[in-house]
């Protein structure tokens, strides 16, 4: 079974990072850089839906070592709801429009930076995108990552929020 780990995680923020990409890590994999003791098979990435966005995001995947077909660079441009690449160094999954979060401009203001690197979706958020997408192991997980959320509250744990305008 494939993980995906921090140091994947390292290099995916370093490489969208100086690309200037826009995005938030989400799901499972974002929940992981708060401490989620769990691990996942994927990274799960919501990029900021606009072109320009979308051709930086390119560029930063093919560094990365993605093969992209031109459907698929098409499909990130255009910022399809939903985009899996497995023909890279780890499987990633792009979410433009994950279930239960309204923008990414709104989840932006909520997200936090986590290690000065990662840029992570709240943990509100993200307990709301699998809340919304319903499906079994989602519904199976949600117990222990909102008790996970509600340990971090109780200790009043938190990271740096982002600045936009340090963004890169």
């Amino acid at each position: 079974m494939k993980v995906f780990s921090y140091q994947q995680g390292e290099r995916l923020a370093e490489v969208f990072n100086r690309w200037g990409v826009e995005y938030l890590f989400i799901g499972k994999s974002g929940a992981i850089f708060y401490g989620f003791p769990e691990t996942t098979q994927d990274a799960d990435i919501f990029p900021s839906k606009n072109p320009e966005n979308g051709r930086k995001l390119i560029s930063a995947l093919r560094e990365l070592g993605y093969e992209l077909t031109p459907e698929v660079e098409h499909d990130l441009i255009a910022g399809k709801d939903f985009v899996q690449l497995r023909s890279g160094p780890f499987d990633l999954d792009l979410v433009f429009a994950p279930d239960g979060i309204e923008t990414f401009a709104e989840a932006q203001s909520r997200a936090l930076v986590i290690d000065g690197q990662f840029p992570v979706a709240s943990l509100d958020d993200i307990i709301a995108s699998k809340r919304a997408a319903n499906r079994p192991k989602d519904r199976e997980g949600l117990p222990r990552l909102e008790a996970f959320r509600d340990y971090l509250r109780s200790r009043n744990l938190t990271a740096l929020p982002i600045n936009p305008a340090q963004q890169p």
